[in-house]
């Protein structure tokens, strides 16, 4: 079962978040894995809203995902879902984190 957690996003900032992955209280073992990890407005949106950037520490069994301030400053305002998943190198797809985007609005124009 997918780990719930949450995310804010700064519109127009640069974007990082470190997600654990666990296999019982232990660290899971992501060596030869690959890991993706998209945000999307609703259930039934066909496009996703952006794509991070989604990369792994192998044994320590830790996920970051980030976005460029280039891509923040396109988000809107408002909330979106994400999920994170894992991909085995026998072709096992796992879902390993889910939930909540907020997009918080930007003030400053630089």
């Amino acid at each position: 079962m997918a780990r719930k957690t949450r995310i804010v996003i700064d519109q127009g900032t640069d974007f990082s978040k470190v997600i654990d992955v666990k296999s019982g209280n232990a660290a899971f073992d992501l060596t030869g894995y690959t890991v993706a990890a998209q945000m999307i407005k609703n259930y039934a949106s066909t496009t996703p809203t952006a794509t991070f950037t989604a990369t792994h520490n192998d044994a320590l069994g830790q996920v970051t995902l980030s976005l460029a301030n280039s891509i923040t400053a396109a988000l809107q305002p408002g909330r979106e879902m994400f999920d994170v998943e894992i991909t085995s190198t026998a072709g096992l797809i796992t879902r390993v984190a889910e939930g909540e985007v907020s997009v918080t609005p930007g003030i400053t124009r630089a």
